[in-house]
């Protein structure tokens, strides 16, 4: 019994439901992209059914239920859930108040932008693979993301016997500071959050208390006081009302007006005459008509204290490193690791590219000897009564491998002409040149970081946004 729950245990854990610390993802929202990207539904394609795209998750990696791959693939389209949208959602991909999705059969989906970033190079060996749940497919360990999902985005989780909860940061600072951090290895949390001022939440609201931020950022766990931004307008007749215009993380605003409401209604709070939800796609506002002569101050401090429009958020950084330990992390191990995880992406894409363009040099130099030697090419082959000893007469005549050896039997007539020749010259001296480049960034560690940094500074470019959180 105790080994089977261990066993249990272990696979909550990493295969459900903390993330991986170096592309931030848990299991099955790296399937649900990868999925995606195998099916073509990237940035630049058209939409398809939520249905197809849950059912080929289902069948090819995700040994679960439906409703939790619908669930969390809804949960990346929404705008007021993530800061950084990872799927585009096409059709009523639920509320800010809570309304449920309309079934996956109605809804479509494809990838948002941002995520061509997570998948970019996954084509050139950049990570590992294994078996799925069945043997019959292959699926990503982790993705070779360009974006440091686990800070840009957040998550939270509740495994057996332990829990994560990261909030979202902006993309911009973070980027500052992974470019501080890989400049200045020794650098300290304090010096991190020079760049990194703190959470970064869609929702918007205003953070307080810097020292709790430092706390959770140095140690991986703290809380954090979260308020809604409001504005006081005075109206005709000396009343006030009171605007709220962006409110907590996680807060279901139908059910905020509510409780205010209840509160009124109860008596709990006086002064306020209405209250009114007049959000729109432009953004939230609530307005909260106080009475003549009450005091607005005194009773958005009473709906501070009372309601979610004052909410906390409970950091605690744990995600699973080496693929299967859970650590709880402080902010610069999160940077530390994705800085590493980038690098190895770039060694393995450098080495993959290193291997086309050896093996295509290879094949050129072949071609080259051919017409170097076209007249006893020619006649070897003619010589030959078939195709088999002719591939065996060249190799053998030539000093060619068995590839050489292919090619110059499939080489086309056209090949002799002198525009085709030179092109193969010319191709040949490239692949050359670029097999020298590859091979001086391979033993330099400096051009490697120069690399990464030259992508963090493209990414920066291409998606940093305007700090939402005050």
């Amino acid at each position: 019994m105790e080994n089977s729950y261990l066993e249990y245990a272990m696979s909550v854990i990493v295969s459900r439901a903390l993330p991986d610390v170096r592309d931030g993802l848990k299991p099955v929202h790296r399937r649900i992209l990868h999925a995606m990207n195998e099916m073509g539904l990237r940035s630049s394609s058209g939409f398809r059914k939520s249905a197809a795209v849950v059912g080929e998750v289902l069948a090819k990696y995700h040994p679960h239920g439906d409703t939790a791959v619908y669930d969390s693939m809804v949960r990346m389209a929404q705008d007021f859930a993530m800061r950084y949208q990872l799927v585009r959602g096409q059709g009523n991909f639920g509320s800010i108040d809570g309304d449920s999705p309309a079934a996956m059969r109605y809804t479509e989906a494809k990838m948002e932008k941002i995520s061509d970033e997570i998948l970019k190079d996954i084509e050139k060996e950049t990570v590992d693979w294994r078996d799925n749940y069945d043997g019959r497919h292959q699926e990503p360990k982790v993705l070779p993301t360009k974006l440091p999902q686990l800070l840009l985005n957040g998550t939270t989780g509740i495994a057996v016997g332990m829990a994560t909860s990261i909030p979202p940061h902006n993309l911009g600072e973070v980027f500052d500071g992974l470019m501080h951090l890989s400049n200045n290895p020794d650098a300290t949390i304090e010096e991190l959050m020079e760049f990194i001022k703190g959470p970064d939440f869609p929702t918007g609201s205003i953070l307080y208390n810097v020292e709790d931020i430092k706390t959770a950022y140095t140690t991986g766990r703290g809380g954090m006081v979260v308020r809604a931004k409001t504005d006081i307008v005075e109206k005709k007749g000396g009343k006030f009302a009171i605007i709220v215009n962006e409110i907590p993380y996680q807060v279901n605003k139908a059910n905020l007006v509510a409780k205010i409401a209840d509160l009124v209604r109860n008596k709990k709070i006086s002064g306020i005459t209405d209250i009114r939800d007049e959000s729109n796609k432009d953004g939230i506002r609530v307005v909260i008509e106080l009475k003549k002569d009450s005091y607005p101050k005194k009773i958005l401090n009473q709906l501070f204290k009372l309601t979610q429009l004052q909410n906390s958020f409970n950091m605690n950084m744990i995600a699973l490193v080496d693929e299967i330990q859970p650590h709880l992390l402080d902010l610069k191990q999160v940077l530390e690791h994705f800085i590493t995880h980038r690098k190895e992406v770039i060694v393995r894409r450098t080495q993959y590219d290193l291997k086309i363009a050896k093996a295509r040099a290879h094949i050129l130099e072949g071609l080259k000897i051919a017409l170097d030697n076209i007249d006893d090419i020619i006649k070897t082959i003619k010589k030959s009564d078939t195709k088999e000893i002719a591939l065996e007469q060249l190799i053998k005549k030539f000093k060619l491998s068995d590839l050489q050896g292919k090619a110059i039997l499939e080489m086309r007539l056209q090949t002799l002409a002198g525009l085709e020749r030179k092109k193969i010259e010319d191709e040949l001296a490239e692949k050359l040149a670029l097999i020298t480049e590859l091979e001086a960034i391979l033993k330099d560690p400096k051009r490697i970081l120069k690399i990464m940094q030259e992508e963090f500074a493209e990414i920066k470019e291409k998606y940093a946004d305007k700090r939402r959180t005050e």
